[in-house]
């Protein structure tokens, strides 16, 4: 194997603390050119890649995965959209974009096979493979794990890893998918004139 598509193994505390750091770089650079009309609603947008982002990490410490590739794969995998229904091209731009966003330095936790993993998880991720290699899986899994998001109960023949099939991961995944969003802020209304 030449020594630039080496995977380099990083210790799981030091690669999970680098992949907590990746959502907000990755939503820097995928909102501005975001073309779908609701960026933090709708079914392919920030809440789903959220979830597929808290599955990714759980699925990449069952595995053995760099969580640094189900980061990038969760919010970059459904940020090529052009619309939420047929859009069959959608991983394929994804990719394109990664490669763009590599060759800018942003994308620059992976090993030269870690990325090309990746991209071929955002080029196949609608396909419905469950065979390939553990990274590529755990990202498809942690997608997949979100389709009650859409009313679909994933089944364990679709998806790829032992850790997505247990019925305990897919039933909570169904749960965490149909809870309502947090707040993330509070405004003046929220507080009573007691708490100012």
């Amino acid at each position: 194997m030449p020594l630039n598509t080496a995977v380099v193994s990083v210790p799981a505390s030091r690669s999970l603390e680098t992949a907590r750091l990746i959502p907000r770089k990755a939503l820097a650079h995928v909102l501005p050119q975001f073309e779908l009309e609701h960026p933090y609603g709708g079914i392919h947008g920030v809440p789903h890649w959220s979830r597929v982002w808290y599955h990714g990490r759980a699925l990449a410490a069952a595995h053995d995965v760099n969580p640094c590739i189900t980061a990038w794969f969760a919010y970059l995998h459904d940020s090529r959209r052009q619309n939420d229904g047929y859009d069959p091209l959608h991983g394929h731009r994804a990719a394109d974009f990664a490669v763009k966003l590599r060759r800018l330095g942003i994308v620059d936790e992976l090993s030269n096979t870690e990325f090309e993993w990746l991209c071929e998880a955002m080029r196949l991720h609608s396909d419905g493979h469950t065979e390939s290699e553990m990274a590529i899986m755990a990202c498809w899994d942690a997608d997949r794990l979100d389709l009650a998001r859409v009313h679909i109960t994933p089944h364990p023949d679709r998806l790829c890893t032992r850790y997505a099939r247990r019925f305990q991961t897919i039933y909570q995944a169904e749960r965490f998918a149909c809870r309502k969003p947090r707040r993330s802020f509070r405004t003046s209304a929220d507080f009573s004139t007691d708490d100012r």
